[in-house]
């Protein structure tokens, strides 16, 4: 599955989760973090702490590659001209 969102991220989680049969405060303990911290990450907190994410993704035995898209090997995307046009459609 391709992660594009927070909420991408976190479903992925619970469903790893799930499919251990393991509770929320069961992983919580074995990352080192509170329950509360689990639900959010599995609806999709924005801002949670890359740390506790890289141990919650380990403890669930799911893998993190990196890969290249095209565009990037190309240059990447023009990020002034994104940001103009933005910018535009805002006004």
């Amino acid at each position: 599955m391709l992660i594009r969102t927070p909420k991408d991220l976190g479903a992925i989680i619970r469903e790893r989760r799930k499919a251990l049969k393991l509770g929320q405060a069961k992983l919580a303990d074995r990352i080192g973090t509170s329950r509360q911290w689990i639900v959010g990450i599995e609806q999709g907190r924005p801002r949670a702490e890359l740390g506790l994410v890289l141990r919650a993704l380990d403890a669930l035995g799911i893998r993190l590659e990196s890969g290249v898209t095209k565009e990037v090997r190309k240059g990447g995307p023009n990020l002034d001209a994104i940001v103009a046009a933005a910018r535009k459609g805002h006004r």
